[in-house]
């Protein structure tokens, strides 16, 4: 698959290596050209682009960039027109713990809405970059989940290869108005890994009998 990362930060320089060692074509873009390029460098196969025409001929765009930077920064790719968006973001405040916006609405819904023609989907948004980069695996047959949520099944479908991929399980979450649920679920796993001081290899899940 062709894989645009949308960010070189935290989250961004977690997924590259990932997506590379799971055999996807891979490349990155963001703001800072030169964190971008420092990032592709790293990994062999992965190219730094410009952002203008980075979503062209891209199966999908990871959007690895802050909640606030998320729209202009997609909009800064161009073109696009039934893309699949992988939205990862939560709309942090400051200090993280706490949620700018929730109830009534998400960030997945209102970055949906900034860019219609993009197919978005929420997912990863409850999984810590380190998470990321040690693997879903937590023993005893334990796989941490991405949740995935949208009102496209094409971009359900995407996200669930790409997450499947890496090894992760999947599990549906329904419509994108329930990214209003998984954004307050991460803020919850933020808590419990800064706050209450757990560290960030958590990630949350479900467990069913029978």
């Amino acid at each position: 698959m062709k894989i645009t990362v949308l960010g070189a930060g935290n989250m961004g320089s977690a997924f590259v290596p990932q997506l590379v060692r799971a055999g996807h074509q891979v490349r990155v873009t963001a703001r800072d050209s030169a964190k971008a390029a420092a990032l592709a460098a790293k990994f062999p196969g992965v190219q730094a682009v410009p952002t203008a025409g980075a979503a062209a001929d891209a199966d999908a765009i990871v959007l690895a960039t802050g909640y606030a930077d998320a729209v202009a920064a997609l909009r800064s790719l161009g073109d696009l027109d039934d893309k699949v968006v992988i939205d990862i973001t939560n709309p942090l405040t400051p200090d993280y713990m706490g949620l700018t916006i929730g109830h009534e609405t998400s960030a997945a819904e209102q970055i949906a809405a900034a860019v219609p023609g993009a197919l978005v989907v929420k997912g990863f948004n409850t999984v810590f970059a380190q998470v990321l980069n040690e693997g879903p695996d937590f023993g005893n047959g334990r796989t941490v989940p991405v949740f995935v949520a949208s009102d496209s099944a094409a971009a359900k479908q995407t996200a669930r290869a790409v997450a499947e991929s890496l090894g992760f399980d999947v599990v549906d979450a329904g419509g994108l108005k329930n990214a209003r649920y998984l954004e307050p679920l991460a803020g919850l796993n933020i808590h419990f890994g800064y706050g209450a001081g757990l560290g960030t290899a958590i990630a949350p899940t479900w467990l069913r009998k029978g």
